[in-house]
């Protein structure tokens, strides 16, 4: 059974899906692990490591001919439209902004397993890249945000005069959220976080934050993530977090909800009221933005409310592949042992086994015999192909077919 490992061809991607200590472990269950030329070299790995592991190195995967396919990035229309039917993918998959690659994975009936959609549970801890991936996100951003910041983040006594710490808020204590308030804290900033999950208020006293109540109802789904507010209550948390957010010299963003498009927390005008020079960090930009008017990849001024100078809004964007070598170090390991679940020694070398009786399984499955099976993303499709009709039934009303 034939496993690819491509080069990831999205701009700026750096990561891989399979490293050198991977390729034997997934050799181990009797793959067939064939991997692009140049595929593992900006996470440090050349293609004689992965030929040592035991990989076949090919200048251009067979995307036909493959069982199996691991990728880092979602899958683009015409890749996923290449598959044949039977194929299994698994990686990434962005479900509510990549629909039309969605829509053509369940059109070439291909059993593709959304990394996001792992069920958070402890069996399935060593298979979750939501949560590796945002330990390095996490670490990441607050860099970002040091190097923008025209200030010190710690307190420093001088000679010359006292050097208050900087300011910074974070919203989201996910896994990034708290890896952001850990880095930011042994900066010497002083840290300050909110999540509308009850349980968080403990993690960021943990990391070293000081946890800010807002009088707002929790929101709390199954396996912990947080579920979308209503809109009346996002209007009330976006005006008891604006005083917050003026006070901060950084703020980071990490609120997602999985599946979904993040949920917007921060309006421009709430930008506009912090301090010129400050630094908002948008770590959801690729998912819809937690920032109003934040784009994944750009620096854009914002002009204070007061006309004196300007704030930076930062899309960040591919933020854990900018620290290829580790992040893909961790994601190559999660997606080994998903795939360990999914082919079974025990049934015969290299032979999959698809349980969906196994939560995990079932959970991570997004596509499978042309259906698809996560019903957020059914409905997002539903509504999108609903959209996509009505001009042409307005257009045949028009001319009296309807």
């Amino acid at each position: 059974m034939k496993l690819g490992i491509p080069r990831e061809r999205r701009e700026g991607e750096r990561r891989v899906s399979a490293t050198p200590d991977t390729v034997r472990q997934l050799a181990g269950l009797g793959l067939e692990v064939l991997v692009e030329t140049g595929a593992g070299d900006a996470a440090g790995h050349a293609d004689q490591e992965y030929e040592k592991a035991g990989a076949t190195i090919v200048p251009e995967l067979d995307i036909a001919a493959l069982h199996i396919l691991a990728h880092v990035r979602p899958l683009d229309p015409h890749t996923a439209a290449s598959l044949k039917r039977g194929t299994v993918t698994v990686g990434l998959a962005s479900p509510s902004s990549e629909l039309p690659a969605v829509q053509a994975l369940a059109d070439s009936g291909v059993t593709s397993f959304a990394l996001e959609l792992v069920p958070r549970i402890s069996r399935a801890q060593s298979m979750d890249a939501l949560t590796s991936q945002a330990l390095v996100a996490g670490y990441r951003c607050v860099l970002e945000a040091a190097i923008r910041l025209p200030r010190f983040f710690p307190l420093y006594m001088t000679a010359a005069g006292t050097v208050p710490p900087a300011r910074v808020l974070v919203l989201g204590a996910g896994v990034a959220g708290l890896q952001a308030i850990g880095t930011a804290k042994r900066l010497g900033a002083r840290v300050f976080a909110n999540d509308i999950r009850p349980a968080s208020a403990d993690e960021v006293a943990s990391m070293g934050g000081t946890f800010v109540r807002l009088d707002l109802e929790t929101a709390e789904a199954a396996g912990g993530y947080a579920r979308q507010l209503s809109s009346d209550a996002g209007t009330r948390q976006r005006q008891l977090l604006a005083p917050h957010v003026a006070q901060s010299d950084v703020l980071i963003t990490t609120a997602a909800v999985p599946g979904r498009p993040a949920p917007l927390l921060v309006t421009r005008e709430m930008v506009q009221g912090m301090r010129p020079g400050s630094i908002v960090i948008d770590l959801a930009a690729e998912s819809g933005g937690n920032v109003e008017g934040s784009v994944p990849g750009q620096d854009i001024p914002i002009p204070t409310a007061d006309g004196t100078g300007h704030i930076t809004l930062v899309g960040l964007k591919d933020p854990a592949s900018a620290m290829a070598s580790d992040a893909s170090r961790l994601y190559a390991k999660n997606v080994a042992n998903l795939l360990a679940l999914l082919v079974r020694a025990d049934d015969g070398p290299g032979t999959l086994n698809l349980d969906f009786d196994d939560e995990v399984v079932a959970g991570a499955c997004l596509t499978h015999d042309g259906v698809v099976r996560h019903q957020p993303t059914a409905e997002l499709l539903t509504a999108r192909a609903r959209t996509a009709a009505e001009p042409a039934t307005a257009a045949a009303r028009q001319e009296g077919a309807l």
